[in-house]
């Protein structure tokens, strides 16, 4: 069948390890089902996959990709969760010890097939197309758990997005319009606060810019570049939630301030089987839908790597098949 995938790591040069080519059909275990992939989104997962980070060298040849959507053999269309947990974990998945998610144990989803458990696909609401449904299952589902299970905000509250056109960003945007929030995000370009803008956010900022006041809650995925400024930003007893560290993991705590305003710092990662489906059945009602930045077959994954790490988004890079 045909396959995205990652020979070897390459840690120095990711997309030096990558292959698209033929790879052997899938076999499909009791209680698994084999999904006929229609689109997939693109995620820094995918770029840590072809370095070999959180993966053996021994797993590869490794096919990438986290989430999409697809057809299941009766036809019935589905939306992939790709935290595959322990069966005989109790709970919420993201906590169980040996979770894993796909293109870490198992092969991913830029495939003509992809096998994954029963329990981890869902049923497509008619309203998403496959493109827009190839982006909720984690760029999505981070921001859903981000702000509706870990942050603690209610309508009428100013949270703060660091970053302006990436995928967990874009997502944040549109859920906290959505939810009567008040949406102020940091951009590096005048291209991205205005595309910020065009998602609903009600004010937009230069990176580490003085803000005219302070927030409830800061949204953090870039991690070093922007930590001192969301900690600056929070009120007294607001809340960070950061769900990753794209430009570094050393953010310097400035434990004094944390302690002295009783901030609060929390991690989130990715989301549960049922939060995912809560997101899905949320857009279906509100009609919003994610920002797809590019559009491009699962043989231009080069193309579309490049502009991930180039910062060219304008929102979600989605691969269809």
């Amino acid at each position: 069948m045909f396959a995205v995938y990652a020979d070897a790591p390459s840690p120095d040069d990711p997309i030096a390890a990558l292959r698209v080519g033929e790879r052997p059909e899938p076999e499909v275990p009791d209680g698994w089902v084999a999904v006929r992939m229609r689109a997939a989104s693109l995620n820094m997962h995918d770029v840590w996959t072809l370095r070999g980070v959180g993966i053996k060298a021994e797993q590869f040849p490794m096919i990438l990709g986290c989430d999409g959507a697809g057809v299941l053999g009766d036809g019935t269309e589905v939306v992939l969760h790709s935290v595959i947990g322990d069966p005989q974990w109790a709970g919420d998945e993201t906590l169980d010890p040996r979770r894993t998610v796909l293109t870490e144990k198992y092969q991913g989803s830029f495939a003509d097939l992809v096998v994954v458990p029963a329990r981890n696909v869902l049923p497509k609401p008619a309203g998403l197309s496959f493109a827009e449904a190839a982006c909720m299952g984690t760029a999505w589902l981070t921001a859903y758990r981000m702000l509706f299970v870990k942050s603690g905000l209610r309508p009428g509250q100013t949270m703060l997005i660091q970053g302006a056109s990436g995928g967990v960003a874009t997502a944040l945007i549109a859920l906290g319009r959505a939810t009567g929030l008040r949406v102020w995000v940091t951009g590096r370009t005048e291209e991205k606060r205005a595309l910020a803008e065009q998602l609903g956010a009600h004010a937009t900022f230069e990176s580490g810019a003085r803000l005219p006041e302070r927030v409830d809650a800061v949204f953090e995925t870039v991690g070093k570049a922007t930590w001192a400024h969301s900690m600056r930003a929070l009120k007294p007893g607001g809340i960070i939630v950061i769900s990753g560290a794209t430009s570094g993991p050393d953010p310097g705590a400035d434990l004094q301030r944390l302690f002295f305003l009783q901030l609060r710092v929390v991690g989130s990662t990715m989301g549960t089987r049922d939060e995912l489906a809560d997101l899905l059945r949320f857009c279906d009602v509100t009609g919003i839908r994610p920002a797809i930045g590019a559009e491009l077959p699962m043989t231009e994954t080069e193309t579309a790597l490049r502009q991930m790490l180039d910062g060219d988004t304008a929102g979600k890079i989605v691969l269809t098949r």
